[in-house]
């Protein structure tokens, strides 16, 4: 509940930013409404298609223009993803280990870098970190 009280005070930011940076317009309400229903990652596709079924006039150029000021903004983050973009409304960590024989991808949950402590001169955000190397079954291979 917590963490759902946050996303929800960090949308009314949004929408008050959103106000004075940019025209408002019904699409970008739209937009902005379907946002705030994601709970993690989503593509650009998947704005597109929850918005789209609101207004089916909207194009997917419009939601990419959107999501680019939003993180012009910094109220989104991007990652990359099996070569898509991914975005976040909230400062979520996206971490892979890639399998370097298979090519398999997996999704790593990691909570902090501690490790960086004392090497990194400023804060860290949020981060994104692919770890190459060889799974399980092509190691017993």
């Amino acid at each position: 509940m917590k963490n759902r009280a946050y996303l929800n005070n960090l949308l009314i930011l949004i929408i008050n930013n959103m106000a004075k940076l940019s025209r408002k317009t019904k699409q970008k309400e739209i937009i902005l409404e379907e946002l705030g229903s994601f709970r993690s990652f989503f593509t650009a596709e998947e704005l597109h298609e929850k918005a789209k079924k609101k207004d089916n006039r909207l194009g997917i150029a419009t939601v990419y223009r959107f999501l680019k000021e939003f993180k012009h903004q910094e109220e989104l983050h991007s990652y990359s993803c099996d070569r898509k973009t991914i975005y976040s409304k909230g400062k979520n960590n996206h971490s892979h280990f890639i399998c370097e024989k298979c090519g398999t991808i997996s999704h790593l949950d990691l909570k902090s870098l501690d490790f960086f402590k004392g090497k990194i001169n400023g804060e860290i955000c949020h981060f994104q970190l692919d770890v190459y190397g060889t799974c399980k079954s092509c190691v017993k291979k």
